[in-house]
């Protein structure tokens, strides 16, 4: 058998309906937006507790972040096999959103094992660094990555940002807005309102426009069963 060749106008239609279809993917059920935004948001309120308030939780809490790597890859997975159209803007997006899942990786990477090295460098160089307490008590100084806080909030306003822009939706729009005022605040404040803003962040950048994303593709979803 021959196969079957579309007319121009079935052609036309194939492609209009493929548009339409790619004009309302990104309406998700919000699932990746409320992971992170609610693991973040846990991070950084948990950690300017135990900064604030002088006590430990028994282990990093940063590393929930680094943790929910794992159930965002079955997540994207999943989404890959019920998309039917992805177009271009689409590939990039993801793709944008990927190289900040291995920056944030990084940089956790980067805050937990520097420090550490760079205190064996200088003791192999006979160096030792004194700190002097508030109260008159010295200890060994331990080297730190200076304001961390706030290269995490610059870090998470980049992709959310340009998702806010490119699918023209404003709650992530001005809530990257609101992390970059967040990041210039935490320019002068301490690590422990840097974990505080962090943690707000969270809840703004993807908490809140993840739950928004979920009730409009319930809203969608009920519309097109009714």
């Amino acid at each position: 058998m021959e196969e079957e060749k579309f007319s121009e106008k079935e052609s036309l239609k194939l492609i209009t309906e493929m548009i339409q279809k790619a004009k309302h993917s990104f309406h998700e059920n919000g699932t990746s937006a409320i992971l992170w935004g609610s693991v973040i948001g846990i991070a950084g309120l948990v950690n300017f507790a135990e900064l604030y308030w002088h006590f430990y939780i028994g282990f990093d809490v940063w590393l929930i972040v680094m943790a929910a790597i794992i159930p965002q890859v079955f997540i994207s997975i999943r989404k890959s096999k019920q998309k039917q159209v992805v177009t271009h803007i689409e590939g990039v997006m993801d793709t944008i959103w990927i190289v900040y899942g291995i920056s944030i990786f990084a940089l956790m990477f980067y805050f937990n094992i520097v420090p550490g090295v760079t205190d064996k460098f200088v003791a192999l160089e006979g160096t030792s660094i004194i700190q002097t307490n508030a109260n008159g008590t010295t200890q060994p100084f331990h080297f730190f990555p200076l304001s961390y806080g706030s290269l995490l909030l610059m870090l998470y306003a980049i992709p959310t940002l340009t998702t806010g822009i490119v699918h023209k939706f404003k709650p992530m729009f001005w809530a990257a807005i609101l992390c970059y005022i967040f990041f210039i605040i935490s320019c002068f404040t301490s690590t422990a309102y840097d974990m505080l803003l962090n943690g707000l962040a969270g809840i703004f950048n993807w908490f809140i426009p993840g739950l928004i994303l979920r009730r409009k593709f319930y809203g969608q979803k009920k519309a097109v069963n009714v």
